[in-house]
């Protein structure tokens, strides 16, 4: 069981470090909250508020707040809830998904350099790890689907 905790805390310390200094070095025009606001909205589909809160583990008001101002920019929309006439469902537009796809090349052009360095063993090396880390969140939506339903 240590061991699996240390490599669990080695495993998200490692990915959140990556994503952060992708994040801080990448030069893009989206505000970071925003953005991350976006690839949640992205990786659930549409949502209700009440879900994008939970899943970002913030305020309902807090979330709200950003929706706010990514509506404002034309990257969501909210439509009516089919299941429930008093809420509404967030999913992106076009330019949503645009703002989304430039973010995301932003972020990959600072990786990239790093990932050119690697030789082709380390190249192969990254792939096998991603294609262990996708396993794994499969696994653990799996088990997490299993567990709420």
């Amino acid at each position: 069981m240590i061991e699996t905790d240390s490599l669990g805390n080695d495993l998200l310390r490692s990915a959140a470090r990556l994503s952060r200094w992708a994040s801080r070095n990448a030069s893009f025009d989206v505000p970071f909250a925003q953005a991350r606001l976006l690839a949640l909205v992205d990786e659930l589909g549409p949502s209700r508020v009440s879900v994008l809160a939970a899943a970002d583990h913030s305020s309902q008001p807090t979330i709200t707040t950003q929706l706010h101002k990514v509506e404002a920019a034309g990257w969501v929309r909210r439509e009516g809830d089919p299941d429930d006439a008093r809420a509404s469902v967030v999913s992106l537009t076009e330019a949503g998904q645009a703002a989304l796809a430039g973010v995301r090349r932003a972020r990959l052009a600072v990786l990239a350099p790093a990932l050119d360095q690697l030789d082709d063993t380390g190249r192969d090396r990254m792939r096998v790890a991603v294609e262990v880390i996708n396993e794994l969140l499969r696994a653990a939506t799996e088990a997490t689907d299993h567990t709420t339903s």
